[in-house]
């Protein structure tokens, strides 16, 4: 302890002569709320440090994250402020009762006598061994309010603004990391109460306005990218294809000859339903068998698998007789409740006829149940698009909202519910335009069959606030969905930000928590408030959203249909 003492001692000699001599109420006075400005660069060390980590680590938290991060907030959260308050607070005990502090000379004790203004001589009241909290007990009445103040209130203040610091630093990810770097310092500030009462209320009117101007220093780091957040799984190597033999195999898998589309990073597939496109890749280790089609048997030809879940799998297939490149979707198992369920899927697809969603084109019974076979759309999701590329541009943005209301809206026409519209359930194809993919939690409005009440379906980040609570969708929860979609491609977060687990993204939805993360500038925040409302009778239908973009599209003289692929540069 003497050796911070001693450093704490050179430190206030160095402040107090960068002080006018003689400036009310006394150089050692201005020093030692200018030292406590300098301490408040120990936690703010720590929070800037954090969020130069996380820039390359992003959300990625296990032992190997949380115990450095923890050591950073116990070591500049609370072990050295405590040692530091506590330094000066005995140098100024030393010099009251005649002793030299190391780090000083006798002159420097002496210059502490010294009187100014009309306060005494400042060791007077520097050097009072009187802790915070008796001086909140003991003091007279007229000065119990200015005890108080500096007794909670600089300490509280103070802490929030380190909160703020810590939020900052762990901000674009879950809040629990960032109880980190605060709750050391929360056990600093009790523990600083027991400190000199007039040294330590100094030292906090020093630390808290160096504090709030360390908010902005953490905010200048940045946040981690979009890249960091959600990094792209690594690509596997292409399947091996199988040298040809002298007459076809009906096992035969012939290579792709288009380019392959790139894998989605920011949307994994639901353990509901897989999307039709490649979140991973997972070539099977000996060519697969083709879906059965009838007499046609040879008809489909599997090339690889695009994705999969608890529904079942998808593959990108060649239809042989008609010589195009389809998606089939099969089942994992052949009980009536899966065979229901496809055939409802089939049915909603067949039902809705829009370019901007994905076409089915038939039905096949498979090895294991039945299959649909529907429309190859070659792109990237939109999840993939916005962490690669960027932000969608409000253009972009009004394009993408407009186009799939109008697709969503033919759905409706038909009766037909999405029920799970989410970023990685929209894939843009090479021409920029947007599709709606993955109809495969879809149903037709009245049918009640196949879900049980109560039943949550869809994305929980994605979900609306009546269908968290088991309230059956209807045409306002999907427009909901998009809106959130929507907002997604404009900040590159869900709208309610992103939870620790999906069991309190339900929790958020469920309670209608407020959505944090709309876009702060965007021409479209009005909009996005109205349709993400938590009544769904109060939001805008699909048809006054598309008026409302299409009108603000029309006074920038810019066409409604066209490429949603325009991002905001980094």
């Amino acid at each position: 302890m003497e050796l911070v003492v001693a450093l704490v001692s050179r430190l206030l000699s160095w402040l107090r002569w960068s002080v006018v001599p003689g400036t009310c109420p006394g150089g050692w006075t201005w020093a030692t709320a200018a030292c406590g400005a300098v301490f408040a660069c120990l936690p703010l060390a720590g929070a800037v440090g954090v969020a130069v980590v996380r820039r390359r680590t992003g959300n990625a938290y296990s032992l190997r994250t949380v115990v450095p991060f923890a050591a950073v907030g116990v070591v500049f959260g609370a072990v050295l402020p405590l040692a530091a308050f506590t330094a000066v607070a005995r140098l100024y005990e030393q010099a009251a009762a005649g002793t030299v502090p190391a780090g000083l000379r006798s002159a420097d004790v002496a210059s502490m006598g010294n009187s100014h203004c009309v306060l005494p001589p400042e060791i007077d009241y520097l050097g009072t061994p009187t802790a915070l909290l008796d001086e909140v007990t003991n003091t007279a009445a007229p000065l119990r309010l200015a005890a108080y103040g500096a007794t909670l209130v600089l300490p509280l203040l103070s802490l929030l603004v380190v909160r703020v610091q810590a939020v900052l630093a762990f901000r674009r990810g879950p809040l629990w990391p960032a109880r980190l770097l605060w709750l050391p310092f929360a056990v600093f500030a009790v523990l600083s109460t027991w400190l000199s009462a007039n040294t330590a209320a100094l030292l906090w009117l020093g630390f808290l306005p160096a504090a709030l101007v360390g908010c902005v220093l953490v905010r200048l780091v940045g946040e981690p990218g979009l890249g960091v957040l959600h990094p792209k799984p690594e690509r596997e190597p292409p399947p091996r294809v199988p040298p040809p033999g002298p007459a076809r195999s009906r096992t035969a898998v012939q290579p792709a000859t288009a380019a392959e589309p790139r894998p989605m990073a920011a949307e994994p597939p639901t353990a509901t339903e897989p999307p039709l496109m490649a979140t991973q890749r997972h070539p099977p280790a000996e060519p697969p068998p083709d879906v059965p089609a009838g007499a046609g048997g040879h008809r489909f030809r599997r090339i690889r698998r695009l994705g999969h879940g608890g529904f079942g799998s998808v593959w990108l297939a060649m239809d042989d007789q008609l010589g195009r490149m389809v998606a089939v979707k099969i089942a994992n198992t052949d009980d009536e409740m899966s065979v229901q369920r496809t055939l409802r899927e089939a049915r909603a697809l067949a039902a809705v006829n829009h370019p901007n969603c994905v076409h089915v084109y038939d039905v096949v019974d498979d090895e294991t149940g039945l299959a649909i076979v529907m429309e190859y759309i070659r792109g990237q999701g939109l999840s993939e698009l916005v962490t690669t590329g960027g932000r969608l541009t409000d253009v972009a943005a009004a394009r993408l909202w407009t186009t799939l209301a109008g697709a969503l809206a033919a759905a409706h026409e038909q009766g037909v519910l999405h029920r799970d519209i989410k970023p990685s359930n929209v894939i843009v194809d090479g021409s920029g335009a947007p599709h709606l993919i993955d109809f495969g939690i879809a149903r037709a409005q009245g049918d009640v069959t196949l879900t049980s009440p109560g039943t949550m379906v869809g994305t929980p980040d994605y979900l609306a606030p009546e269908t968290a609570i088991g309230t059956a969708a209807t045409p306002a929860s999907d427009a909901w969905q998009l809106a959130a979609t929507v907002s997604y491609a404009l900040t590159g977060e869900p709208p309610r930000g992103r939870r620790e687990s999906q069991m309190s993204s339900l929790m958020a939805a469920a309670h209608a928590a407020p959505c944090t993360r709309l876009p702060e500038r965007s021409a479209h925040r009005g909009l996005l408030l109205a349709s993400l409302g938590a009544d769904p009778a109060a939001r805008p239908g699909l048809a006054v959203v598309q008026e409302e973009l299409q009108r603000w599209l029309a006074r920038g003289h810019l066409a409604a249909t066209g490429p949603v692929t325009e991002q905001v540069s980094r």
